[in-house]
């Protein structure tokens, strides 16, 4: 008797919680539509091209669609390639400053001197260099993910509990071996939570690339759009990239969660106790 007593409250409880979780996401949907409502109002009684609503900015969607996935192609491709060439080289970078503490140390303040740098400053440099094309936009975008991604590992590597390292000295491990057994599986939440960033900064960045480096991409069409005062097909582009960033971070996320969830579940072990 005493366990279906608790059986059945475990059940309550689960609906309890299911019919708060939908209550917490309506009431989360409350706000956008009450901000599109009063949009769609205003540009009603504004009534000017310049000013267009959501109605207008759907209408250019569902004409401008085709040409949108295309450049918007372009974009994610590069901020693909950037993410990924930035976390090749400075995820083990990190991890080697973290070990070699005396060379970290050296190379600290430059690390801190270019965490300030914003992307667009370095683009006069690398069109010197890169030009104008794919190449040089790419080089924009991993500088902009590396900086995330460096200092989040480095900073993690460097803080590795001692007890670790006596580990790694009682089992002879190599310092190429401590690096991979000890340091980077320590480091794996902050290099996740640098991975988020560096995405976001990949995605920002090229966009940002694509209108000062004109050739194509979602940046150049959102900017053509605007200079040829159609301004619901330059918001129907910024709709697209802002959708494209909010799926890829969900399930950049959510890969997050599978790949460390020994992480979370020691987060959650540790927030109960």
């Amino acid at each position: 008797t005493l366990a279906r007593h608790r059986l059945a409250h475990a059940h309550d409880g689960a609906i309890c919680m299911k019919m708060i979780d939908k209550h917490v996401a309506w009431n989360a949907l409350l706000l956008p539509i009450l901000i599109l409502l009063v949009w769609q109002g205003l540009a009603l009684r504004a009534h000017t091209p310049l000013f267009p609503g959501p109605w207008q900015i759907m209408l250019s969607i569902g004409r401008l669609y085709p040409q949108i996935v295309g450049q918007l192609g372009h974009t994610l491709m590069r901020a693909c390639i950037g993410f990924l060439v930035a976390a090749t080289l400075m995820v083990p970078l990190g991890i080697l400053l973290g070990r070699l503490k005396l060379l970290g140390q050296i190379l600290e303040p430059a690390i801190d001197m270019l965490a300030t740098l914003p992307p667009p400053a370095v683009v006069p440099i690398v069109m010197l260099f890169a030009g104008t094309g794919d190449a040089a936009k790419i080089v924009i975008i991993c500088y902009a993910a590396s900086v995330p991604l460096l200092m989040n590992t480095y900073e993690a590597s460097k803080t590795v509990h001692p007890s670790a390292n006596l580990v790694a000295r009682a089992l002879h491990l190599t310092r190429l071996e401590a690096m991979w057994h000890i340091d980077l599986p320590a480091a794996l939440p902050m290099i996740a939570t640098g991975i988020r960033l560096a995405v976001s900064s990949a995605l920002l960045v090229s966009v940002t690339s694509e209108m000062l480096l004109a050739t194509n991409g979602i940046g150049v069409f959102i900017q053509r759009q605007q200079e040829n005062f159609q301004i619901a097909g330059g918001l129907a582009g910024i709709a697209f990239i802002s959708l494209a960033g909010l799926i890829i971070n969900s399930l950049v996320f959510q890969f997050e969660k599978r790949w460390l969830f020994w992480h979370y579940r020691n987060l959650d072990t540790n927030s109960k106790g």
